[in-house]
């Protein structure tokens, strides 16, 4: 992923949150408004509003509303809001408009999985590395497009003009 001036990133690694939950928050958030997706996610830490599951979705119950199975997964959804709070204050530093911020990218990757010591059996922690770009939405409003057509006409017809004059 390339990076330019309208745009903020932030990498988190090693995150003890389930990479299952990781790429179903992933896919709720991704594309929507920073803000939007701030408050959604708060809903969920309240227990308000719960996290669509459209893969991994076997045995889970369906959920009030317009929703089929889904879950409330408080641990992985405070490290994605810590996550994008950071971002914010990446893109603010940077002088972008923290307004207009979307979320134009978010990938979850499972990170190495270190063992639990255990007397009897080892098991294997959960670990998810989670990078999130956000990227300022540059609107040209009407005018400015009509000021550009008008300029690239003046252009074509200073050309034809020059190129008459030559001959």
């Amino acid at each position: 992923m390339k990076t330019d001036m309208h745009s903020a990133s932030v990498m988190g690694n090693n995150l003890s949150i389930s990479t299952k939950h990781a790429i179903v928050i992933s896919n709720y958030i991704r594309g929507k408004r920073l803000a939007w997706a701030k408050q959604k996610l708060n809903l969920v830490l309240s227990f308000k509003n719960a996290i669509p599951f459209t893969v991994h979705n076997k045995k889970i119950g369906h959920r009030k509303g317009h929703m089929g199975s889904g879950r409330y997964p408080i641990n992985a959804t405070k490290e994605v809001l810590s996550l994008l709070n950071s971002a914010e204050h990446n893109a603010s530093d940077k002088g972008l408009d923290v307004e207009s911020l979307y979320i134009s990218s978010i990938i979850p990757n499972q990170a190495a999985r270190p063992w639990h010591a255990g007397r009897q059996r080892r098991t294997k922690m959960k670990r998810t590395h989670l990078k999130i770009i956000l990227e300022e939405k540059v609107n040209e409003k009407k005018s400015d497009k009509k000021e550009i057509a008008k300029e690239s006409v003046i252009k074509k017809t200073t050309k034809k003009v020059e190129k008459k004059e030559v001959k």
